[in-house]
């Protein structure tokens, strides 16, 4: 069992920056993919960014490429998503999720924490 908890969201205005914490509960976690999804009113849940238990691959939805970054802390079972340039299409609930496979489909991931508001204003 993993407990995730989500924290950094916020209000933001066009063009600014955040950075999203995921803190998890028991050692497991750094065996486990960790990835990134958001939701916004009225829309699907969609993939934003995911980590490999090592950190040392990534991968990012294309609308977040280069404006995102995903990192662990493995010492201190959190991963990070920083965002920068935010435009208000990315108002979101900014989800975590750990699984066990590498895969953008939000149905892979087992645990989930309990979401962070991203609200970007024009």
């Amino acid at each position: 069992q993993v407990q995730l908890v989500e924290s950094g969201g916020g209000l933001v205005q066009t063009g600014g920056s955040l950075r999203l914490s995921c803190a998890a509960s028991g050692r497991t976690f750094t065996s486990y993919v960790t990835g990134w999804f958001r939701q916004a009113p009225g829309k699907e849940r969609e993939f934003v960014a995911g980590i490999s238990p090592s950190g040392g691959t990534t991968a990012y939805a294309d609308s977040m490429k280069g404006r995102s970054t995903i990192y662990r802390d493995n010492a201190k079972i959190t991963v990070y998503l920083q965002m920068n340039s935010l435009k208000p299409e990315d108002t979101a609930v900014y989800y975590c999720a750990v699984g066990s496979r590498f895969k953008r489909d939000y149905s892979n991931y087992d645990y989930w924490g309990q979401g962070t508001q991203v609200t970007v204003s024009s």
